[in-house]
């Protein structure tokens, strides 16, 4: 290869970095969690806790961002809140605070480039891995009791979402997403604990928690190549 040859590839490989150049976001997450598993109500939906948190993506294309969010907020779980009346007669109850890192792709369904103004809203979904902290519950004398022992699992979200334009550089979009976890500790049951004297509720299915919420975020960055410059 030539010196100008070398020249002309290093130009175009710096020309086509500088063209993927996106525009990134950042903002605040608010919301309610529920809990689903072996103690408390059986409905999926059912938003009660607060959730706290905050959110950064990058918009690598019109369809398709990369995101991370910190997410805060308490799992509890009442039998007596249960329509199943075999859990209404054992009476378990327990809370958790937990938190949770998410890392992973959202995909946009229309083409969503920002720095395009009549485009306002698109549906989306997110999926990735997280990783989730808990304290951990053990049973004693027939009541869950929170050790306050810190746990932890990894898991899959799984978020459908939409999000919709309200000024330039502001984005409001609303969401709801399942959350299913590598383990079935969090509300007590199934855990190899010389306290516990047996499990209780499916031993086969792991738990589950819902966060429906919504996400306020700036956006800021250059503008992308594939937008028409004024």
């Amino acid at each position: 290869m030539t010196k100008n040859k070398r020249y002309t590839v290093i130009i175009f490989v710096l020309f086509t970095q500088i063209c993927l150049s996106q525009i990134y976001e950042v903002g605040i997450s608010y919301g309610k969690s529920n809990f689903i598993g072996d103690v408390g109500n059986t409905s999926f939906i059912n938003p009660k806790d607060d959730i706290f948190g905050g959110v950064l993506k990058w918009n690598r294309s019109p369809r398709h961002a990369y995101r991370i969010s910190f997410l805060r907020s308490k799992l509890s779980g009442f039998d007596i809140h249960s329509q199943d009346p075999r859990r209404i007669e054992r009476g378990f109850s327990f809370e958790t605070p937990i938190n949770e890192f998410s890392i992973g792709m959202e995909f946009n369904f229309f083409d969503y480039d920002l720095h395009d103004y009549n485009v306002l809203f698109t549906p989306y979904i997110f999926s990735g891995l997280m990783y989730t902290k808990f304290d951990e519950q053990i049973l004693q004398n027939g009541n869950l009791i929170n050790t306050n022992s810190s746990k932890s699992t990894f898991g899959i979200p799984m978020i459908i979402g939409l999000k919709h334009r309200f000024y330039d550089n502001i984005i409001l979009s609303i969401e709801i997403g399942a959350r299913y976890t590598f383990t079935d500790k969090i509300d007590g049951n199934n855990l190899n604990n010389e306290n516990l004297s047996y499990n209780f509720g499916n031993i086969n299915n792991n738990d589950w928690y819902m966060f429906s919420n919504f996400n306020i975020t700036y956006t800021f960055g250059k503008k992308p190549c594939y937008c028409n410059i004024d």
